[in-house]
């Protein structure tokens, strides 16, 4: 594939095999002014050429639009213990175009004793502001639903936000049920979408108590202590409030096929429940939790990597029967070496192999989301671009500016990969990688795609083959979202038709 100037458009991808949710077709793409301008067929576009024009000749390539990563951690405050997210604005959408993202939601956490909503946005807005090498906005991540906070919903629709994140799990965010139906009845009334980390927090508790008691500690019980039923038991009960409501939710990180099944289950009944899964449930087992000496607590995330192949194709089989929406990284980045913020602050004198407990939750994989799950081969072309780009994009009213290529319309945003046989097979090493983290959990892994360009609003932002980024920070945009086309408006709750 070759750069040369030819057309009056801005610019022009040439021969390029163009993938959308619904279609996968040969088209010429015109660009004009950040947006997709026209959809020509193949070769239509070569002709007369203008040295104003850039070209890209995408021939034998797959031709798709940006990927579009909806649960990305940046920059957060110490929520869980010691542990500290080592990717800020910068260095995590840096890592994020050099996988083939273009567009991330990452979260504005409400301190526990704050009242409001609106100085959290603040906070974390602050902390984008011109630093993003890709597009982004925001999911607020509540932990003390407050009639302010409440009624603060209003004003994230004003400001471009339409979601929010609240967990049935974790001491310092847990919500009681009452709570959670607050929170759904407000998103009912304001079209906010509720993301829900659906653990139960009390089972979890009362099980960490019983390995703790028989000396069992090390990362590999980290699995142990949140068994399936205890995700099973959070969702079916998360369904069960949402229902109530009449309201929409997404069950977010859902790694268990029990869990699954209860969806998959509401969804057949006619149920607005929606779910995303991550590459880990794809590609990790409880067996690499339990790597020699503390390795295994790179891979300690929750939910838990679980059980074998079996539990794998599971989450597989649920991505392609559409019991996933989407597929997200859960981009949750902590130091592997660093006994102050990152995974070896769980280790002390009397617990040399460290104590689960205390182990920075989370794994990076904002860069590897597209190359790994491309690599695998599972999805088709078009069922790929529809959970990690065009669903999110929907889901968080994005679309049809994120997620698609409809001219005059979307968003110039593209990722090109090589064609087949254009890149030979290598091993993902970490040293690869432009996150600010010293591993990857998915080292070693065989890969056979990796983004040849990724375009931001027309621009050539990663090219692999010159340079590789190939734009400075602050190239980012906040981007203003509207309702999701998932959660149609509705009337008044009635709670006498119950």
């Amino acid at each position: 594939m070759t750069i040369r100037p030819l057309t009056p458009l801005d610019t022009i991808i040439l021969n390029g095999t163009v993938v959308t949710a619904a279609d996968i077709a040969r088209y010429d793409i015109g660009i004009k002014d950040g947006k997709i301008a026209v959809l020509a067929p193949a070769g239509s576009l070569a002709d007369p050429p203008s040295p104003t024009t850039r070209i890209i000749d995408a021939q034998g390539a797959y031709v798709m639009p940006g990927g579009v990563d909806a649960h990305v951690h940046l920059a957060e405050p110490q929520l869980f213990g010691k542990g500290k997210a080592a990717d800020d604005y910068c260095t995590g959408t840096k890592s994020a175009i050099a996988g083939g993202t273009t567009t991330i939601i990452a979260f504005a956490p409400q301190d526990k004793s704050s009242p409001s909503l609106i100085k959290a946005l603040d906070e974390t807005a602050s902390k984008a502001a011109g630093v993003a090498y890709c597009d982004y906005s925001f999911h607020l991540l509540i932990g003390n639903p407050t009639r302010e906070a409440l009624d603060d919903f209003a004003l994230l629709r004003d400001r471009g936000i339409s979601s929010v994140k609240i967990y049935m799990t974790y001491e310092l965010l847990q919500l009681r049920d009452n709570q959670i139906l607050d929170v759904l009845l407000q998103s009912r009334i304001d079209g906010v979408t509720t993301m829900i980390h659906a653990e139960n927090g009390d089972m979890l508790s009362w099980m960490t108590e019983q390995l703790e008691a028989r000396g069992l500690l090390e990362p590999k019980y980290h699995a142990t202590s949140r068994p399936q039923i205890l995700e099973k038991e959070a969702t079916g009960r998360a369904i069960a409030l949402s229902q109530l409501i009449e309201t929409p939710i997404l069950i977010v990180h859902v790694s268990s096929p029990l869990a699954a099944g209860v969806i998959r289950d509401a969804q057949t009944s006619g149920l607005p429940i929606y779910a995303e899964t991550c590459p880990q449930y794809l590609f990790l087992t409880r067996d690499d939790l339990a790597k020699p000496g503390y390795e295994g607590a790179k891979c300690v995330c929750s939910p838990p990597p679980r059980d074998g192949v079996q539990d794998l194709e599971g989450i597989w089989r649920g991505l392609s029967n559409g019991t996933f929406t989407i597929l997200s990284s859960d981009h949750c980045p902590f130091e592997y070496d660093n006994a102050e913020t990152g995974k070896k602050a769980a280790i002390t004198e009397d617990a040399p192999l460290g104590r689960f407990k205390y182990i920075p939750n989370g794994c990076p994989g904002v860069e590897t989301r597209l190359p790994l799950v491309l690599s695998a081969g599972r999805l088709s072309p078009q069922k790929f671009v529809e959970v990690t780009s065009t669903n999110p994009a929907k889901l968080y009213g994005l679309y049809p500016q994120k997620g698609s290529l409809i001219p005059g319309v979307s968003d110039a945003d593209l990722v090109i990969w090589y064609p087949e046989g254009g890149l030979e097979p290598f091993e993902l090493k970490n040293e690869m990688l432009h996150h600010n983290v010293d591993y990857t959990p998915f080292e070693g892994r065989t890969m056979t795609q990796w983004p040849r360009y990724t375009l931001l609003r027309g621009e050539v932002v990663w090219d692999r083959d010159n340079g590789g980024v190939v734009r400075e920070k602050g190239v980012g945009k906040f981007v203003k979202r509207g309702r999701s086309e998932f959660c149609q408006e509705q009337g008044p709750w009635d709670p006498t038709k119950f």
